[in-house]
């Protein structure tokens, strides 16, 4: 096997994410950029300004996916794209989606070092609102741009606070005219952190992703009645936060009875009026529900409604409960995922087969374009913290097999391998 003759600059790679991570950065480390604050707007301005400086052509699509077009030899292959997202958690890592945008950003770079011409257009691709913390589902602009969901509903999803995502978009001033989906991928890449334990504990440093577990989310408003904690007997009580708390310990039960692959949790809980004399009269929580096989998650959806008929019944409460997201399982295209595992044969890295257990944008491309992506290890699994630590030869080595992937694939489109 041949070894790569590009090499990306890991030093470079690494001072351009500590740089970005800035935007947004926290006291303890990590970074709060939610999608479509002014944080994103800034790191969306960087972004754009880096690209144009490498002479690439930068569009934004009307739910403001961004993409990056590199051109190449020839123009009438669709291009191959890599990216991920810039948008974090409350309370997120430097990593999470970030490595996937400035990974891609610094392969960029070096095909630029080297004056390397693809024989495709290469795109990086910023994708909106990957991480669902402000405005739920999750991975909304890939899904538009996929068709799953339209632009009307991406634009009428609200905040905690009552902000669209339309009016926000428009706001920051990226809100672009191109429809979303008209754009055609030969292929998409994406680098990203394992978000889980698997690649540390096994000592290997690359993960090659055979796709994207299935998952479900639900969003649940129960209904009871305040009342004075002090004159109200237990008896005749209807505590909403007591119907909830059962809830959570269902969700947890019907996840551990589909053990080992299956996950079940309850992330996000509001309890009304939230006063220490006062029994809760409202409360609304999250249930987000995971496995890698569809007929079980409907299994556990079954049984979540079943006990959540149940409790409040027996509780006298009553409640309304919405599936707000039902991403299928993904199977990532066979012919991507050999030319990851090329490109890791090439660069010395020692690696495994993995499904991932979180969501990525690369689930929703999976249906319009082939699709795989690639994991590097993160430390003891945490992510979706500011503790989220990944080292530098991981973002290092992660970003060299996304361009050994992406040349790879490359050869092979003009060769015409893949017709």
């Amino acid at each position: 096997m041949a070894k790569q003759n590009l090499q990306i600059d890991g030093q470079r790679l690494w001072q351009t994410l500590m740089d970005t991570a800035k935007i947004g950065g926290t006291p303890k480390g990590g970074i709060c950029r939610l999608t479509l604050t002014d944080l994103d707007r800034q790191v969306r301005d960087w972004f754009k300004a880096q690209c144009e400086a490498l002479g690439c052509t930068v569009s934004i699509d009307e739910v403001g996916n961004i993409f990056a077009r590199r051109p190449g030899k020839n123009q009438n292959l669709a291009p191959i794209a890599m990216g991920s997202h810039l948008d974090t958690q409350p309370t997120g890592g430097k990593f999470d989606g970030a490595l996937g945008v400035l990974g891609a950003l610094e392969a960029m770079r070096t095909l630029r070092d080297f004056g390397y011409e693809t024989n495709a257009p290469i795109e990086i691709v910023n994708w909106t609102n990957e991480e669902g913390s402000r405005y739920a589902p999750a991975m909304l602009a890939s899904g538009v741009f996929a068709g799953v969901f339209t632009p009307e509903f991406a634009y009428s999803r609200t905040d905690r606070e009552g902000k669209s995502f339309g009016d926000e978009l428009q706001r920051i001033g990226y809100k672009g005219n191109e429809k979303a989906g008209t754009r055609n991928f030969s292929a998409m890449f994406e680098l990203h952190i394992e978000q889980g334990p698997i690649l540390e504990d096994e000592g290997r440093m690359i993960g090659i992703v055979q796709g994207v577990q299935g998952m479900r989310w639900y969003e649940v408003n129960v209904i009871g009645q305040e009342a004075h904690t002090g004159a109200t007997p237990m008896r005749l009580r209807k505590n909403a936060l007591l119907g909830s708390a059962r809830m959570i310990e269902c969700v947890d039960a019907i996840a551990q009875e589909h053990a080992p692959n299956a996950v079940g949790t309850v992330g996000l809980i509001e309890n009304r009026p939230n006063s220490r004399n006062v029994v809760p009269g409202e409360v609304f929580f999250t249930v987000d529900f995971r496995h890698p096989d569809d007929k079980v998650l409907e299994k556990m959806e079954a049984k979540f409604r079943a006990n959540l008929a149940e409790v409040m019944d027996g509780l006298r409460l009553t409640y309304k409960e919405s599936l707000i997201w039902n991403s299928p399982a993904v199977k990532f295209a066979p012919e991507l995922i050999e030319c990851v595992r090329i490109g890791t044969e090439k660069a010395g890295f020692k690696s495994r087969d993995m499904v991932s257990g979180a969501g990525h944008d690369a689930a929703y491309v999976a249906r319009v374009a082939p699709t795989t992506m690639i994991f590097v290890p993160c430390a003891g699994g945490i992510s979706h913290n500011e503790a989220e630590s990944t080292s530098f030869d991981e973002c290092a080595a992660g970003a060299q097999v996304l361009l050994n992937a992406v040349l790879e694939y490359d050869r092979q489109l003009g060769s015409g391998e893949t017709n």
